[in-house]
């Protein structure tokens, strides 16, 4: 006896998580608000910033083709670490917010990554950061970053033609 139909699904491929997209050199990744998202009140908890624009970096990768696993698995094997991050809070997000995470890899000077994201509901701003990554060997020593990796950015940076 076979499955009965599914309503409203095309494919295992479509069940997939999305990765988001890039519009432009900008990627935007969708992010639902659930109630564990959330404080008694019904308010995003602020830290969960944090994770949602840690998936909008992560998924950036994925959809320009690098895996961080693939990093690990190298040669020289390598991965990030953030050294700094700054957070402007404008506005709060709430309980089944469909929220957009919009990141731009900026540059790369050395080890370091510069990346500018904010969240948004519809146009309106929710928070933004400013992030600072280094890449780092598995000792936690800072390297630049595999040449793979630098040439899947390259052509997003703000500075390319």
């Amino acid at each position: 006896m076979s499955d009965p139909p599914r309503r409203g699904l095309m494919s295992d491929q479509d069940t997939a998580p999305s990765a988001g997209w890039l519009v432009g050199r900008e990627h935007q990744l969708p992010v639902r608000i659930y109630y564990e998202d959330t404080d008694f009140t019904g308010v995003v908890y602020h830290a969960n910033y944090l994770r949602y624009f840690e998936r909008g970096r992560s998924d950036f990768f994925r959809v320009v083709g690098v895996s961080h696993s693939a990093l690990l698995e190298q040669p020289n094997p390598s991965a990030f670490t953030i050294t700094r991050i700054t957070v402007d809070f404008k506005r709060a997000a709430r309980i089944d917010d469909a929220l957009l995470v919009r990141t731009t890899y900026d540059s790369v000077k050395g080890p370091r990554l510069f990346i500018s994201q904010r969240i948004t509901r519809a146009e309106e701003l929710i928070a933004n950061a400013q992030v600072e990554a280094a890449c780092i060997d598995l000792a936690g020593r800072a390297i630049r970053p595999p040449a793979g990796l630098k040439e899947a950015l390259a052509p997003l940076f703000a500075d390319s033609p």
